[in-house]
């Protein structure tokens, strides 16, 4: 549900704005538990870094192959930092540093 709500805060110019993560998710087979793991294994519960890896594998920084091996192994084989950087490089606009209110 946080992705949904802050996503237009976080990424202001990601389409169809808070739905863009659920449909990235739903392309890619992402679903139940799977999603909790990206969330809180690979991504550390930053909601930030959540988005940004999936915006990293839309714009092709990453493949979907390297988000299952780091949902499946804890985050290894996915340099979150760097494919966090390479999205705000291609998108400034993209607010990698927000935090909850």
């Amino acid at each position: 549900m946080n992705a949904y709500k802050f996503s237009p805060a976080i990424d202001p110019i990601g389409a169809l704005g808070g739905f863009a993560p659920l449909l990235a998710l739903d392309t890619l087979g992402i679903y139940g538990s799977r999603i909790w793991m990206l969330y809180k294994d690979v991504c550390g519960e930053n909601l930030p870094k959540f988005l940004a890896s999936l915006r990293a594998w839309q714009l092709g920084f990453v493949s979907k192959e390297t988000l299952y091996h780091a949902i499946d192994n804890c985050g290894k084989g996915l340099d979150l930092d760097a494919a966090t950087k390479q999205v705000c490089k291609r998108i400034p606009e993209f607010n990698s540093e927000w935090k909850a209110a």
